[in-house]
């Protein structure tokens, strides 16, 4: 699948939560919503925003942490991979979403 036709049928995955934007960023795209990135694609895998708060519901779930290269050592973001049934289902997508809104306001703090 092409990472555009991937960020199109993310957009209807993420109806029921409300319109997103993708900006395209390296080598991946940022996901927002009002102008606010919530979630990043990276090799056609959704990853959502977290913050201290909100992080323990991806980590009980054991999805994992965004992770690049820096040098020698990889490197983590506070984003983590999306649950598979949220990809499948817009309300639960809407759900998912709706945390990673959160931690991205609560980031911009």
């Amino acid at each position: 699948m092409a990472m555009s036709e991937y960020v199109e049928y993310l957009k209807e995955v993420f109806s029921e939560f409300g319109e997103i934007r993708a900006k395209k960023m390296f080598g991946g795209y940022g996901i927002y919503h009002d102008d606010v990135m919530i979630g990043l694609v990276a090799d056609d895998m959704l990853y959502l925003k977290v913050d201290s708060e909100s992080v323990s519901r991806f980590e009980e779930r054991g999805l994992s942490q965004f992770m690049y290269p820096k040098g020698q050592k990889m490197v983590g973001m506070s984003y983590y991979l999306a649950p598979e049934e949220a990809l499948e289902d817009s309300s639960e997508m809407r759900h998912w979403a709706t945390l990673a809104y959160g931690a991205a306001l609560r980031s911009r703090k």
